[in-house]
């Protein structure tokens, strides 16, 4: 589904990414760990096209993306819900859904799925976005991904700064997604959530892929150290 092979980025003269390689499969879950500042926000924003690569290789579904623009990319079946509960706050919760539905020219029926997948939302349609919890607009930003159908979603700490109560939520809906068969590559700082989730992971270090294994393996001392603030 996703091959991502000597990926290198940064901003200006400064890299970030030195030679990062991974793959998701079609249906699996890769959660991708490690301290601030590692590089994870980078390498997903490179990913999904919002920063150039300077060097290496993006494959989505066996097409070559690397120079492909985000919305090229959102095409082909790539969603993106990066870090900080990204909504048009001027918008009621439809108004949002809606432009992205109209963008990507889906069926009604798109909305449908992704009200389904977070209920909480339907019961404030109405209300504009910047009046939502946090934790609701992170619901938002996920459910706005959905619309587009997408084969593969790709999410920047879902869970960061969230109340608990909307955490299971989202923890829930994302393990019924990928249950359903939709590939996911997750960012996420939460150790236990990774190890209810994930089927594989990898975990950076300064730009660089220090780690990797099966879920089971999370266990390990050597990954939790890793880890470690």
């Amino acid at each position: 589904m996703l091959s991502v092979q000597g990926l290198e980025s940064g901003y200006g003269r400064a890299r970030v990414l030195f030679g990062i390689s991974l793959s998701v499969e079609p249906g699996e879950l890769v959660c991708v760990m490690g301290r601030n500042g590692v590089g994870k926000t980078t390498l997903l924003d490179t990913v999904m096209g919002v920063l150039p690569a300077t060097a290496g290789m993006v494959a989505f579904a066996g097409e070559d993306v690397t120079r492909l623009p985000s919305h090229r990319r959102v095409a082909l079946g790539m969603a993106y819900v990066p870090q900080g509960h990204a909504t048009f706050p001027q918008l009621s919760v439809l108004g949002n859904l809606l432009v992205t539905l109209e963008a990507c020219r889906g069926p009604r029926e798109a909305l449908e799925e992704a009200l389904e997948t977070f209920p909480r939302l339907k019961p404030l349609l109405k209300r504009s976005a910047g009046f939502l919890s946090g934790g609701q607009q992170q619901q938002l930003a996920i459910a706005r991904a959905l619309v587009t159908r997408p084969r593969l979603l790709i999410l920047d700490e879902p869970t960061e700064g969230i109340q608990p109560s909307i955490v299971i939520e989202i923890e829930e809906a994302i393990e019924r997604l990928h249950a359903s068969g939709m590939a996911v590559l997750l960012v996420e700082q939460y150790l236990e959530l990774a190890l209810r989730l994930a089927d594989r992971f990898l975990i950076l270090d300064a730009g660089h892929v220090v780690h990797s294994g099966t879920a089971a393996d999370l266990r390990q001392e050597e990954t939790r150290r890793l880890l470690a603030v």
